[in-house]
């Protein structure tokens, strides 16, 4: 694991060491005022045994839009980047080739001060940790569209990978599974008439043959798994439409039989169709259709992951 701490206004040197315990004492601030932030990132193995990354740059920018929102200081990329690199090359050999199969990379940040006053912490602690992976949501994912929780507000923290979104998920996730449904998408605070994101994914929804993803900003993720997929999209002449997409809209089309497609998009899962949902009384079953844009866009994505193909956009960073 990577190890970097912030004190007296400055990073100090970046320490890897073999993954074990930390030591904090009770009055770690992160455990009393949240001050915790965090990325999602994979490593892939090709054929040949080659090792490569998926935007990582992209991680990091993001994940330093996320601290300072939470207040925290910004990590170097010769940290976050460079020290990613050096750590997944020591570990390569833990990144196992096959469909589905990586490393799953954990970069977080924590406020490390010891004490109860309610301010910014004055210390920090950037980690990664890493894991083998195998393929996220095996089986059937249906969902609930949110009519009373919300993910995030206007001039909140939904655009931040800040662990306390996902605390305030877990509630209302385990409501919709007592009714045997995997997921909830959420829906915006204000009126819970739009559509936002899936669970911890980006959503999209196939109407005709145009594909709709809820535009990026302060409330919801800008993913990068969902930036790709549309770029994928695009690549494959479908017309994609970045904007707020009404519950209401999504009824209809799936009462006219023009709702073909809704699923989500994220780094652990990369894309997941959504075999049906619930909305209030109302209940519905996606259609089987042939060459879906799920499965032609997934596979796409994943290609360039696994170096089975031409990377035309410069995702790819070989370690």
């Amino acid at each position: 694991m990577l190890e970097c701490n912030w004190r007296d206004g400055k990073w100090e040197t970046t320490h890897i060491k073999p993954y074990g315990p930390i030591q904090v004492e009770p009055s770690c601030k992160v455990f009393h005022y949240g001050q915790a932030i965090f990325e999602g990132m994979k490593a892939y193995k090709d054929e040949a045994g080659d090792v490569f990354l998926f935007r990582p740059e992209d991680n990091w920018k993001r994940f330093n839009e996320s601290a300072k929102r939470l207040a925290m200081p910004e990590v170097p990329y010769e940290v976050f980047v460079e020290g990613l690199k050096t750590l997944v090359n020591l570990d390569k050999e833990w990144v196992k080739y096959g469909e589905g199969l990586s490393l799953y990379l954990r970069p977080f940040m924590i406020a490390s001060e010891n004490g109860v006053a309610a301010a910014p912490s004055t210390e920090y602690k950037f980690m990664i940790v890493m894991s083998p992976a195998f393929a996220y949501y095996r089986g059937e994912v249906r969902v609930i569209i949110a009519n009373q929780f919300s993910r995030a507000a206007d001039g909140g923290v939904g655009y931040a990978k800040a662990a306390g979104n996902y605390a305030a998920s877990f509630y209302p996730n385990n409501l919709a599974m007592e009714e045997g449904y995997q997921q909830i998408i959420w829906t915006d605070a204000a009126s819970h008439e739009y559509i936002e994101e899936a669970g911890t994914m980006n959503i999209f929804v196939r109407i005709g043959d145009k594909l709709l993803t809820a535009p990026s900003n302060d409330r919801i993720l800008n993913g990068v798994t969902r930036r790709s997929v549309i770029q994928m999209a695009k690549d494959h002449g479908i017309e994609v439409e970045e904007r707020r997409i009404r519950v209401s809209e999504i009824k209809e089309a799936a009462q006219n039989g023009e709702l073909k497609e809704i699923f989500g998009s994220g780094t652990a899962a990369v894309i997941v169709p959504i075999k049906g949902f619930k909305h209030e009384d109302f209940k519905y079953e996606l259609p089987v259709i042939e060459n879906d844009y799920a499965t032609n866009i997934k596979a796409a994505l994943m290609d360039i992951q696994y170096n089975r193909t031409e990377d035309k956009h410069g995702w790819r960073v070989k370690i």
